[in-house]
């Protein structure tokens, strides 16, 4: 079984926003939620041991700080690449990651998706061809000639 290295850079964002919450909270003088999940914790200090000091894993910081919810496209990408290229390199490290993701729920493969979402459980490729539109789920595409609709701007007016 692989490492599900997208679940891990998320689950190490939200220990880095739970940490940024937690020193604001202790800043205010509030009382703070030690409920923080063990294996959540226990990721995420996985991750933080072993990419201090990565400047992907910097800029995530950075972002949690900001107080935004998720990583930037590009720091999630960044991301990734550091943790596959440090899980290729240290099968150790992987091992460890894999029972820690097991022990969390993480490791068997399930997805799932509410209010409407989608859940994909391996690759989705979406492609569109020849001036359609494609997506996973899509409301409403109205396309056509009719009367109604004005011609596209460029030099090809053949709609």
């Amino acid at each position: 079984m692989g490492v599900d290295v997208g679940a891990v850079v998320g689950y190490a964002f939200a220990w880095l926003t739970a940490r940024v919450a937690a020193r604001s909270a202790e800043r205010a003088g509030e009382a703070v939620d030690a409920g923080l999940d063990a294996s959540l914790d226990r990721i995420g200090g996985l991750v933080a041991g072993r990419l201090a000091g990565d400047p992907a894993w910097e800029r995530a910081g950075e972002e949690a700080e900001h107080g935004l919810e998720e990583p930037s496209e590009r720091t999630r990408r960044r991301l990734t690449d550091s943790l596959e290229d440090l899980l290729e390199r240290d099968p150790a490290f992987a091992d460890e990651l894999r029972r820690v993701l097991k022990a969390h729920g993480a490791g068997g493969g399930g997805v799932s998706a509410s209010g409407g979402g989608q859940a994909v459980g391996g690759n989705v490729t979406i492609r569109a061809d020849h001036r359609s539109a494609a997506a996973l789920r899509m409301g409403d595409v109205h396309r056509g000639g009719g009367a109604g609709n004005p011609s596209r701007p460029g030099p090809d007016h053949n709609g």
